[in-house]
This record gives structure tokens, C-alpha cells and sequence, in this order.
């Protein structure tokens, strides 16, 4: 039997996109893949360089008020 994981992974990230008002969505819309697969990345610990992708993304989208990437 599995038992419950009461500690979630990548929870700065989690808290971060909730604190600035956003959606995991809007941030995987904003990287570029679909949003089940940015939830089933952070199932497990990311590494540096993906996190860094994802606090960047939150800041753009954050300072453009979850407006759509430039491009």
C-alpha cells in the first residue's frame, strides 16, 4: 500500500507562481509545453537550470500581468 506524501517537491516554485496570482498553466502556456507536463516535472526535484527557467517565466509573466509572451 502506498502511503501519502505529505511533502511536495519543488514547493518554492508551487508557492512562488501562487504568491504572484498566477496558474501552473499560464506558466507551461509561457514555456512552451502542455500543463500536465509541467505538473508531472514538479513531482520531482528540478534542477537548477529548470528552476531558473520557471522563476523567470513568473517574473515576465508577473511584471506583464500573465499577458501572453512577446513574439
Amino acid at each position: 500500500m502506498r502511503q501519502n506524501q505529505k511533502f511536495k517537491t519543488n514547493i518554492e516554485i508551487r508557492q512562488s507562481v501562487k504568491d504572484n496570482g498566477l496558474y501552473l498553466w499560464q506558466v507551461a502556456d509561457f514555456l512552451g509545453i502542455c500543463d500536465g507536463t509541467l505538473s508531472r516535472k514538479l513531482r520531482k526535484e528540478l534542477s537548477d537550470d529548470e528552476k531558473q527557467d520557471i522563476f523567470h517565466a513568473v517574473a515576465y509573466l508577473k511584471a506583464n500581468e500573465g499577458g501572453e509572451k512577446d513574439g
